[in-house]
Formats: structure tokens, sequence, C-alpha cells
């Protein structure tokens, strides 16, 4: 299956992530994780767009096959996006965040800091 292993491994380290991290955040074994970047075992269709939505890249990219590893085409989106994916408090925004402009994904991340404010009492 290309280069899976290694690039998911590569989006591991990068994130900072341990095994057992990535594991937790992912939902599945630390096993799974070791296995999948050892290329000893393959993630099915479901598993690889999980993957691809986690890391913030296209399932292209992810099997080796792609060098463009955001599946954003703007890329104020894709850093706007990356910034949302990496706050875990923010993160469930990710999904929603595809297909929108960088100026409104900008508005529905602001709003969203400042309801997370006065929710705080800030």
């Amino acid at each position: 299956m290309g280069n899976f292993a290694n690039v998911f491994k590569q989006l591991r380290i990068e994130k900072g992530f341990t095994q057992e991290q990535l594991a937790n955040a992912l939902g599945i074994s630390r096993s799974a994780v070791g296995m999948y970047e050892s290329g000893k075992r393959i993630p099915d269709s479901e598993d690889l767009e999980k993957f691809a939505d986690f890391f913030n890249v296209d399932i292209d990219y992810l099997l080796g096959r792609s060098q463009q590893s955001t599946y954003y085409v703007n890329p104020e989106t894709a850093k706007v996006a990356q910034e949302i994916l990496d706050n875990k408090e923010l993160s469930m925004l990710f999904d929603v965040s595809k297909d929108i402009s960088p100026e409104d994904l900008k508005v529905v991340y602001q709003m969203v800091l400042a309801l997370k404010r006065k929710e705080q009492g800030d």
C-alpha cells in the first residue's frame, strides 16, 4: 500500500504523539498503531478517512501517492483549520471546516473563542 506506514509514522512524530497517545486519540489500540507503522497492518477505507481527517491530510498523501499533504486548496484555510485542529477544545470544528472559505472559517473560529470566554466568565 505505497508508503502508508512511513507517512503514518511521520505524521505521528510531527504531531508529537507517542504511539499510545495517538492510539487514544484515534480510538484504536497501541498495537494497531505499531502494526500500521511497521506495515504489518493495512487500514480499511473507513480508518483511512478517520486518519486523514485527524492529521488534516488527504488520503492520497496518507497513502504516499501525493506530495500535497492537505486537502484544502486555499493555504489560508488550511492554516486556520490546522489551528483549530491543534486546539483540542475546538477540533470538533475540523470536520465542518473543509468546504468553507477562509474568511468564514475565521468568523466561526472567533465566535467559538468568544463563546468559550463568555462561558468561562472572562
